[in-house]
């Protein structure tokens, strides 16, 4: 099996040059050409590791770092020419595993790339059974946010599956309102009123994309229930 490696450089000298060394190690390699949206090559692709730069058109690695965290546990190793402690803290807040600093030595870029492999995927990686949450062919795997319902499958964000998995987890009992804006904020006080009802339609909507209309019944007055009519 070939490990896929994403580049995301908008230096082209820069990218060229990994994706030429990179490709020697028997890896498959993409670099992207379209920043405007680099999920929607990120999701085409589907890589298992990315080389991302900070400075990049439009928005920089750390929006996009935190985007592909939304959606992907893969390995994320930042390469850039900024070289302060606080980039390097942003990155790894962002959810990166790794940070090069430019300029740098292609065999370390290989080194890193080869353990961070490893590490999520060959011997070093852990083993233990992935958790499903689910209610009969309705099924939600919390580590890689991703639902699945007769065969259709959709990738959904952090906040939407921690409300959905309360909903399957308490099916077929009511969850109060207060009790989802715990799961998700700190202090309730400060939450717009509408803010978890926004987020309950966007549930709605994603299920209604893989075939389940009305998936979540309001209850007026206490919260929300799943609503099984599949």
């Amino acid at each position: 099996m070939k490990y896929k490696i994403y580049i995301i450089e908008d230096d082209l000298s820069i990218s060229n040059l990994l994706q030429q060394y990179i490709s020697k190690y028997d890896f498959e390699v993409r670099a992207e050409d379209n920043f405007e949206d680099i999920m929607i090559g990120f999701n085409e692709y589907k890589p298992d590791l990315v080389l991302l730069d900070v400075n990049l058109p439009k928005f920089d690695g750390f929006y996009w770092c935190r985007k592909i965290r939304q959606q992907s546990k893969i390995p994320i190793i930042f390469i850039s020419a900024r070289d302060s402690g606080m980039d390097q803290v942003i990155a790894l807040e962002s959810g990166a595993d790794d940070y090069i600093l430019k300029p740098f030595y292609f065999d370390v870029v290989i080194a890193k790339i080869k353990s961070h492999i490893r590490r999520a995927f060959g011997d070093y990686a852990h083993k233990s059974e992935e958790r499903i949450v689910e209610v009969d062919s309705l099924k939600f795997y919390p580590e890689r946010l991703e639902v699945e319902f007769n065969g259709e499958k959709l990738i959904i964000t952090k906040r939407e599956g921690i409300l959905l998995e309360c909903l399957i987890e308490k099916y077929p009992r009511v969850v109060s309102r207060d009790f989802l804006l715990e799961k998700i904020w700190d202090d309730i006080e400060f939450v717009e009123e509408n803010t978890l009802s926004v987020n309950i339609s966007r549930i709605r909507k994603r299920l209604q994309a893989i075939g389940i209309d009305n998936g979540i019944e309001t209850i007026r007055g206490v919260g929300y229930r799943l609503n099984k009519t599949w």
